[in-house]
C-alpha cells in the first residue's frame, strides 16, 4: 500500500508586484501555479536554476510567505491561511533548514541557548529537561556536549550546519524542508552531512523536501524529483527515471552537466544559447522557447500543459503532446 500524502500543494503562486507612482505596472510570477505532493517518510528533490522558485515554494510551505494564490495541504488540512496559534503549532510539524546556519542563526546565543529556544517558545519541559533534550540532540547529531558553551563563530562551516539541522529537529517535526543545506560546504563535509540527514531520517521518521541546484546531491538524496523553470514545474519522476531518460530538454540539460568518472554513463554535454526570459514579462507560449533547441512554431503560441506521459513521468512539453 503506497505511503498517505504528507504534503499536497494545488496551483501554488507567488506574485510580487511593481509599482511605479503608486499604480501597478507589472507582476513577477517567482511561482505561477505550481501542484505537487509529497508521501510521508520520502526525500522529494527540486531542482532548477537560481531564481526558477523552488526555495520560495518551500518557504511558502513552512508559511515563512504567504502565497498569492493556491492551497497547501498539510495531512490533509488546508493550512494555506493559517495565522498566530494554528501557525505557532504548525511550526512544530514543519521545519526549514536554510542554506547559511551563520546568518539564521543568532551570533550572540551559545549553542546551548539556540538549541533550548524552541522548546521555550512552545513551553516544552522544564529548565532540566530542555538541558537533556540539547545534549540528547548534541550526541545525535555527532556533537559532544563541550558545544553547548560554544558559540557559531567558534565552529567550523560542517559543525554549523549541524547545529542548524539539531535546531530544527529540537521540536519533533514530521516535515524537515532543507534549502540547499550543504551547498556552501567542502566536497568531503558535504558527505558527511548528507550522511547524516539519512541517518536523522530513519531515525526520526522524517519527510524531506529537499531543494538544491546540485544534481549529483539530489539524486543521492531523493526518491523523487521535480523540476522547475520560472515559476513552473517542468518534469517530475522518480529519481532513476529522471536521471536514466530525461524528457524535458531543460531536463536533459541540466542531467547532461552531471560529472562522471564511468565511461558507459557519460552523456554528450548540452549547452544552452538564448537568454532567459524576464519574469515580470507576459510570456506568450513555453517560457523556455527561447533556449530550446526544439522548440517549433507551436512552442511560440501555446503554452504547453504538464502532462502525464507513460505513467512514469510527468512533464510540460510540446514534444510529447
Amino acid at each position: 500500500m503506497p505511503a498517505p500524502d504528507l504534503v499536497e500543494i494545488l496551483n501554488l503562486k507567488k506574485h510580487y508586484p511593481i509599482h511605479r507612482f503608486g499604480i501597478k505596472k507589472k507582476v513577477i510570477r517567482v511561482v505561477d501555479g505550481v501542484s505537487l505532493s509529497i508521501k510521508k517518510g520520502e526525500t522529494l528533490g527540486l531542482v532548477g536554476e537560481s531564481g526558477c522558485g523552488k526555495s520560495t515554494t518551500g518557504r511558502m510551505i513552512a508559511q515563512l510567505i504567504s502565497s498569492t494564490e493556491g492551497e497547501i495541504f498539510f495531512k490533509g488540512e488546508n493550512i494555506s491561511n493559517f495565522v498566530g496559534k494554528k501557525s505557532k503549532q504548525l511550526s512544530k510539524k514543519i521545519q526549514y533548514v536554510f542554506q547559511d546556519p551563520y546568518t539564521s542563526l543568532n551570533p550572540r546565543h551559545k549553542i546551548g541557548a539556540l538549541l533550548k529556544e524552541p522548546l521555550t517558545i512552545h513551553n516544552i519541559g522544564n529548565k532540566q529537561d530542555r538541558r537533556q533534550s540539547v545534549l540528547e540532540m548534541l550526541e545525535q547529531i555527532g556533537l559532544d556536549p563541550s558545544f553547548e558553551n560554544k558559540y557559531i563563530h567558534q565552529l567550523s562551516g560542517g559543525q554549523r550546519q549541524r547545529i542548524a539541522i539539531a535546531r530544527a529537529l529540537m521540536l519533533r517535526p514530521e516535515l524537515l524542508i532543507l534549502d540547499e543545506p550543504v551547498s556552501a560546504l567542502d566536497v568531503s563535509v558535504q558527505s558527511q552531512i548528507l550522511n547524516l540527514l539519512k541517518d536523522l531520517q530513519q531515525q526520526f521518521s522524517l519527510t524531506y523536501l529537499f531543494i538544491s541546484h546540485d544534481l549529483n546531491v539530489v539524486h543521492y538524496m531523493s526518491d523523487r524529483v521535480t523540476v522547475m523553470y520560472l515559476g513552473k514545474i517542468v518534469e517530475a519522476s522518480d529519481v532513476d527515471h529522471i536521471y536514466k531518460e530525461p524528457l524535458h530538454p531543460y531536463t536533459q540539460t541540466l542531467v547532461s552537466s552531471i560529472p562522471t568518472v564511468l565511461k558507459e554513463e557519460k552523456r554528450k554535454r548540452i549547452f544552452l544559447e538564448g537568454e532567459i526570459p524576464n519574469p515580470s514579462s507576459t510570456i506568450k507560449g513555453c517560457s523556455f522557447q527561447s533556449r530550446c533547441p526544439f522548440a517549433y512554431d507551436r512552442c511560440k503560441v501555446e503554452q504547453p500543459k504538464l502532462i502525464n506521459f507513460d505513467n512514469e513521468q510527468m512533464v510540460r512539453c510540446h514534444l510529447y503532446s
